[in-house]
């Protein structure tokens, strides 16, 4: 009599209006230059609710998720680099072709064909999941299995986000969720005076942003104390680009970091002029979630989470909707 075939778990997206749904499945051998991860944790990132609401269209059914962390439980041919047993992170960016020419300039963030885990590939709202080996990044000790997750997005996208807003003294964080709550602390690591702007009325958010040591926090509608010199956008709201444009200096810059935003509604040219500049952030690079990953060991970031169980992700999916979350929230398997 022969043994059945080892199974995993899975929270499964079948279309919009639908819930998440557990599922079992055969566990899958990886293929050539892929990893199985078992997974230890994964985050709960704005992108999951983009996908499941239906503002980003992939292939469905998909297992969401693309803040990974967990051990290398089967490794697939040609695979060299990393060991059984080994702690890895998974990222968004799950693959890019190498050979566009983005690639070829070092801007894979940018491939003319890439794999997004958790979006176009099966991500880590699951037991298990496939992975890239090429796009795996080893974690620093510093962090547990539930810290580390966040690390892998909003640590990650926000990183590239800070660059992206250049070297700047003073810097203004529109939307203070799992991104922003990170990114301040790197930013005023380095030295920074750093600016909160939450919803209006969320004393919470406005609370736990100066508990961070944030210089001041307010609504996103209030003017800070002093000009900003670049503002960074996390939270999906189109109509917060007028506003931020109103609060940063000459040659200032505003840096939208969300895979997806609301429209952005006209605005006068004034408010533009004097060299001021709108740019807005796709994916990260592997160059990225290393130097990141090192930068905050260094800086001793804390990220700020809550554990929850995976077949509670829609439970999760609501409250990031609702914006009931300080920090960000774990499933964990």
């Amino acid at each position: 009599m022969t043994s059945p075939a080892p199974l995993m778990h899975a929270m499964q997206f079948d279309g919009v209006g639908q819930p998440l749904h557990m599922v079992s499945r055969a566990l899958p051998e990886p293929g050539p230059g892929q990893i199985r991860v078992a997974v230890r944790a994964c985050g709960v990132c704005r992108t999951d609710l983009h996908v499941v609401e239906g503002d980003l269209h992939g292939p469905l059914p998909i297992v969401p998720g693309h803040e990974i962390v967990g051990t290398v439980d089967a490794l697939g041919l040609g695979v060299d680099g990393l060991a059984l047993g080994q702690r890895v992170g998974v990222p968004w960016l799950g693959h890019a072709c190498g050979y566009c020419r983005y690639c070829e300039s070092g801007r894979e963030n940018l491939c003319d064909a890439p794999l997004f885990t958790g979006f176009t590939r099966d991500g880590g709202y699951a037991s298990h999941a496939l992975a890239d080996t090429r796009f795996c990044f080893p974690l620093p000790d510093r962090f547990d299995d539930l810290h580390a997750a966040p690390l892998l997005c909003a640590g990650l996208i926000g990183y590239r986000a800070l660059r992206l807003a250049g070297d700047t003294p003073v810097l203004g964080l529109y939307g203070f969720g799992a991104a922003a709550h990170i990114l301040a602390q790197v930013a005023l690591w380095q030295g920074r005076r750093v600016f909160a702007f939450t919803r209006p009325g969320d004393r919470a958010a406005q609370d736990f942003a100066r508990k961070l040591g944030c210089h001041w926090a307010g609504p996103a509608d209030a003017s800070p104390p002093e000009a900003l010199d670049a503002a960074i956008i996390f939270a999906p709201a189109g109509k917060l680009v007028p506003q931020a444009l109103k609060q940063v200096g000459k040659g200032g810059r505003v840096v939208c970091a969300g895979i997806h935003m609301s429209d952005i509604p006209a605005f006068p040219y004034a408010d533009l002029w004097e060299e001021r500049q709108i740019l807005s952030v796709a994916n990260l690079t592997r160059a990225d979630g290393v130097e990141f990953l090192a930068l905050a060991a260094k800086a001793g970031v804390h990220t700020h989470v809550e554990a929850m169980a995976l077949a509670e992700a829609n439970v999760a999916l609501a409250r990031l909707r609702e914006g009931q979350v300080e920090g960000a929230l774990v499933l964990v398997p």
